[in-house]
């Protein structure tokens, strides 16, 4: 048998590795050919790449509701898997990208923190890219094993995100913070990290103040790219949850999540500037924590177990997404453009 032929999660290993082959030369395309020198990233430019990887997880879409061959065992329904699966990719799409949201402020955060100029910014959001891959690959990895080992567990997240959602709402979500990071003060204890930048570089060699020997020093810079990593562990907490009450197909779920973060990394230096007018974003992801975490107790407990209701198609999960991010986001420009008219006023 060809190693190739063999499964993963649903999904023989050449689709696992043509993915991943894909996302590669698209990276290899950023920072090897469009922005292989360091330079500042208009909002312009930024919005053109956001397009880009828009247009690209979209065609994606395409090809999952028209070639892509589900395994039924991921889904409710047995009939229109590939129906099921298109609108379920597109709907973690949407999700990650609105719920990544957060991550633009702290990311604003950590680069205003560590001084870190907007010519290197990209450099950092890159890597950090390839780390979000990774991690998000390991998390949605042991995810995928335990809801389709014990469904039961899915319960659990319907109630986290029920939870995550209400602290959201009433203003209680623990919010990342840089002063007394356990990751950065261990960082700062165990390498020699430089007190300025050099260049792009995370690393470099320079001579002990001791014995002159060349050694290795951390820059700035890696400690940035450390505390953008943490905070994308950090922010998976919630969302790998929220995609898994959406899908429990691990492709599906892999691939979404990885669009959603090439899409918002690229859109950075485009949202950083208005983030503050989008500050009522938050309660429409609240609110769409809160339902999705309702619909996995209607659909698997209310309906599937006990009978009592209809089963909830997937295409409400995304029309109510839609519908409460897209008020949300309505509803900040509104309020911000009222409020700037009455300042001049």
């Amino acid at each position: 048998m060809n190693s190739l032929s063999i499964e993963f999660a649903g999904q023989t290993v050449w689709l696992w590795l043509g993915f991943l082959s894909l996302i590669g030369c698209l990276l290899w395309i950023d920072l090897g050919i469009v922005n292989r020198r360091d330079q500042v990233i208009s909002p312009k430019k930024s919005a053109l790449m956001w397009a880009s990887f828009a247009t690209l997880a979209v065609l994606f879409g395409l090809y999952v509701g028209l070639l892509y061959e589900p395994d039924p065992q991921y889904y409710e329904i047995p009939a229109d898997l590939n129906r099921q699966a298109v609108i379920q990719y597109f709907t973690g799409y949407l999700l990650e990208t609105a719920l990544a949201f957060d991550n633009i402020f702290v990311i604003s955060l950590i680069f205003t923190h560590f001084c870190i100029p907007r010519e290197y910014q990209h450099r950092v959001l890159f890597w950090g890219i390839i780390g979000a891959i990774v991690f998000r690959g390991i998390f949605i990895s042991l995810g995928a094993a335990v809801v389709n080992s014990w469904t039961w567990v899915l319960y659990v997240f319907g109630v986290f995100l029920i939870y995550t959602g209400w602290k959201m709402i009433t203003g209680r979500d623990a919010e990342f913070t840089l002063e007394d990071n356990r990751i950065l003060a261990f960082a700062r204890r165990h390498l020699r990290v430089t007190d300025q930048l050099y260049g792009h570089h995370f690393f470099l060699r320079l001579p002990h103040p001791a014995t002159g020997h060349a050694t290795l020093y951390a820059t700035p810079l890696f400690l940035a790219l450390a505390m953008v990593e943490t905070a994308d562990i950090v922010f998976a907490v919630d969302s790998v949850p929220a995609i898994f009450a959406v899908t429990r197909d691990p492709f599906i779920v892999y691939t979404s999540n990885v669009f959603a973060i090439l899409g918002l990394r690229s859109m950075y230096f485009m949202l950083a500037a208005a983030a503050a007018h989008f500050k009522y974003l938050k309660y429409g992801l609240s609110l769409v924590l809160v339902l999705i975490g309702a619909k996995i107790i209607w659909n698997f407990g209310l309906s599937k177990e006990l009978g009592w209701v209809p089963y909830l198609a997937p295409q409400w999960a995304l029309l109510v997404t839609l519908l409460v991010i897209g008020g949300a986001i309505a509803y900040s420009v509104l309020r911000t453009r009222s409020s700037r008219m009455t300042h001049r006023g």
